[in-house]
């Protein structure tokens, strides 16, 4: 459903686009890519690019993290194809010291504290909010389907008896996962699925 028609004429001006991208790799790793592009309506002179035309790529950037089951950033690398002063490519080499990092708790924090203010670039570091919650969405549900699968042949082979235990809900983080939700209800009784 979309949103309400506008109630007054508009006009566009800006169009910033992030795709993102979560990866299995063959060597059990997760890659978490991200494309993000800033692009104007209308041609604006630029300091170091001359004129850019409407559609233009202000901004044009790339982040790849590699990230473990334990969500553990193992290595990150951008690369800024379009940009608004010829030295900004220079901060995404900065992105490599988010290795080690890990995506949880006080995440945001140490992004700030590794690649913050003159130590990077606003857009990049801004992207790794999204980043973090794109690897959680891919790699905790494959965790939780290979975990299951693997309980399943031991139960089907009579190695175990039990049942798989239930998967763990990020209780109080949203109105669906509220503690007293339908859906948390649901979840509990056995009926929930990804």
């Amino acid at each position: 459903m979309p949103l309400s028609e506008p109630e007054v004429p508009r006009v566009p001006l800006h169009r910033r686009q992030i795709t993102m991208d979560g990866y299995h790799r063959t060597d059990g790793l997760f890659d978490i890519e991200a494309h993000l592009v800033d692009t104007k309506s209308y041609p604006f002179d630029n300091m170091d690019r001359g004129t850019l035309q409407p559609g233009d790529q202000l901004h044009g950037m790339w982040v790849r993290m590699t990230v473990d089951e334990a969500m553990v950033i193992r290595a990150c690398e951008a690369v800024s194809d379009f940009t608004p002063y010829a030295i900004c490519p220079k901060a995404a080499e900065g992105m490599s010291r988010l290795a080690g990092v890990t995506i949880g708790p006080g995440f945001n924090r140490a992004v700030k504290d590794r690649v913050g203010g003159v130590l990077g670039c606003t857009h990049l570091r801004e992207v790794m909010a999204q980043m973090a919650t794109v690897a959680y969405q891919t790699i905790a549900p494959w965790k939780w389907r290979r975990d299951r699968a693997k309980r399943e042949a031991a139960i089907a082979a009579g190695d175990v008896t039990e049942a798989p235990p239930p998967r763990r809900l990020p209780i109080g983080s949203c109105y669906a996962y509220a503690e007293d939700s339908p859906v948390v209800r649901r979840h509990r009784e056995g009926g929930g699925a990804e």
